[in-house]
């Protein structure tokens, strides 16, 4: 493609609104421009690595069995009505005419409800069926460019099996594929246990990378290579010992003091003698979450305990305890009463009096709190022991590039899609579903090659493998020189962006070259020429040498094998 005919807006200034370095690249080289707040528009050059990433997946998923569909993005409401996830969705959902229709956020409703037409014997399975389709979800805050946006694509497949041991091989044919995905598109990422959030089932992996822009957080060993997403991570902690003896609880007045810290410095104690109190409400029932100190409650491990938790509202806390928050606490709570684990069997611990500028103190758990319950419920933190080895743990941002789901019967038993076994009973279809985010894909990679000039593309995904400059191309040597480079690498099966601009200057050019990140420039000068010579720049590491002619084909091939 010819740079002068070519529709690639290049910028030299960096977008105020762009913070995130894929998001600043992607607008400087022309790759996107935005619409709307989460709304962007690939343009020719973002498309062409669309479409590569794009068939890299088509590729992998056709490997393990997948026929493609292509589902419609606008959904009958009443079928997501079904599986009740239109509550569920709430207003990240988009509603179309007088809400009697929605713009589909995922398709699990919608495979379902194509299985249970089709899918009616143990004979017809197992199934793998896969799309790569447009999402649609109002993200109320956009962020980071097209990795977090309204709309975006996003490969979704789903597995359809008459047994638990049928799910288990296709989630992993699907855990394989992923990796070989993410591995030709020369991406550095790594698995870790997940929640399966809204999708529902039991067993669930995402595909991160460690990024400065993630949005989800990540607890990794380096060591032994455990990783979990904080809402589902564990670690090792030291115990906390109980002492010897309980004293006998008392009642302390606390004028103002609202916070663990506040406490700690009020009554000049540590914060592993605190015990705070949180209200939940779950289906009209209080729910009291004791954590250890400043320890922060892990609301996804809570919900597996307690469907439906939310916080109490501060009228909710005075009615239920008698007191504002900063003063509630364990003994005289009438209600459901869960403690995370470091707190198992301590005594004389502090906490609030259901009081307002109230505490007490001398609080033996197991004495005083008899309907106490324990569970892991904490958030972990960096520097806490791994579970599997006794290295500590890293815990950083990431970005999740895709999302494994075991679904089992969830949707299956809601949308009646059964099926019949060899004894003609009838079952619900055990499901899979599995997701990777296409624009993610290539957003990682640019966070993870770049350097100050630009993007370093690699072979697999570069909009273009070539990038031929020519020098002062009112010169007619250098016109018919270039003209005949371009034609023979395109013959070779090289693709090629010729920059055939007369009017811009070296310097420029350069500079554009850079930006853009294509993996072999090579630059056509008048003097080089006289020596029937070019030059080649490998665009990652750098480096210049130059080239006859005629052994351009041969260089080419000795530096992609590589």
């Amino acid at each position: 493609m010819k740079l002068s005919k070519s529709f690639i807006p290049t910028l030299k200034e960096v977008p105020n609104d762009a913070v995130v370095t894929s998001h600043v690249l992607m607008l400087r080289t022309g790759m996107i421009r935005m619409l709307s707040a989460g709304i962007y528009s690939f343009l020719p050059l973002g498309y062409k690595v669309v479409k590569k990433v794009c068939e890299i997946i088509r590729e992998e998923m056709d490997a393990i069995g997948g026929q493609e569909f292509h589902l419609p993005a606008l959904n009958p409401k009443e079928i997501w009505e079904e599986t009740n996830r239109v509550e569920a969705f709430g207003d990240t959902m988009f509603h179309v005419k007088n809400r009697e229709y929605i713009l589909a956020p995922t398709h699990e409703e919608i495979m379902t409800y194509h299985a249970r037409r089709v899918l009616a014997s143990y004979k017809d399975m197992p199934q793998t069926w896969y799309q790569i389709q447009t999402k649609f979800r109002n993200e109320p805050r956009p962020r980071s460019g097209i990795i977090r946006g309204r709309q975006f694509l996003m490969k979704d497949s789903y597995s359809f099996d008459t047994s638990s041991e049928g799910l288990d091989a296709s989630y992993k044919l699907h855990d394989s594929a992923y990796r070989k995905i993410f591995e030709r598109c020369g991406l550095k990422f790594f698995v870790v246990g997940a929640s399966s959030g809204a999708m529902g089932g039991s067993g669930s992996e995402e595909f991160m990378v460690k990024s400065s822009a993630g949005e989800d957080t990540v607890a990794y060993c380096e060591s032994c290579g455990y990783a979990g997403n904080v809402e589902v991570a564990v670690s090792k902690v030291e115990p906390l010992i109980r002492k010897e003896s309980s004293k006998e609880i008392y009642e302390i007045h606390t004028p103002n003091v609202k916070s663990i810290d506040e406490l700690c410095a009020f009554l000049n104690i540590d914060e592993t003698q605190c015990a705070k109190s949180r209200v939940y409400i779950s289906d009209n029932t209080p729910v009291l979450v004791l954590m250890l100190g400043n320890e922060e409650v892990n609301e996804t491990k809570l919900e597996k305990l307690v469907a439906n938790a939310r916080p109490g509202h501060p009228e909710e806390l005075s009615e239920l305890t008698g007191a504002d928050a900063g003063s509630i606490g364990p003994v005289g709570f009438k209600g459901r009463i869960i403690a995370d684990e470091r707190l198992r069997n301590l005594n004389n611990m502090f906490s609030g009096a259901n009081k307002n500028d109230y505490h007490i103190g001398g609080i033996d758990l197991t004495r005083d709190v008899t309907n106490i319950e324990y569970a892991d419920l904490r958030i972990i933190k960096a520097g806490e022991g791994c579970t599997r080895c006794n290295s500590k743990l890293d815990v950083f941002p990431a970005i999740e590039l895709g999302h494994i789901f075991k679904l089992g019967t969830k949707y299956s038993e809601s949308m009646g899609a059964l099926f019949l076994d060899e004894n003609g009973k009838s079952h619900p279809i055990i499901m899979g579903s599995y997701g990777i985010g296409v624009e993610r894909v290539i957003a990682c990679y640019i966070e993870q090659n770049n350097d100050e000039k630009g993007i370093v593309w690699d072979k697999t995904l570069a909009p273009f493998h070539i990038h031929l400059i020519g020098l002062n191309m009112k010169k007619e040597e250098v016109i018919t020189a270039s003209e005949n480079l371009y034609t023979s690498l395109q013959s070779e099966g090289y693709l090629v962006l010729f920059d055939d601009r007369k009017d811009a200057q070296a310097g420029f050019k350069f500079n554009d070259a850079d930006l853009l990140g294509m993996p072999i420039q090579i630059i056509v000068g008048e003097k080089k020429l006289k020596e029937n010579k070019v030059e080649l720049k490998i665009r990652k590491s750098g480096e210049r040498f130059e080239v006859e002619i005629d052994q351009i084909n041969e260089t080419l091939k000795n530096i992609f094998n590589q």
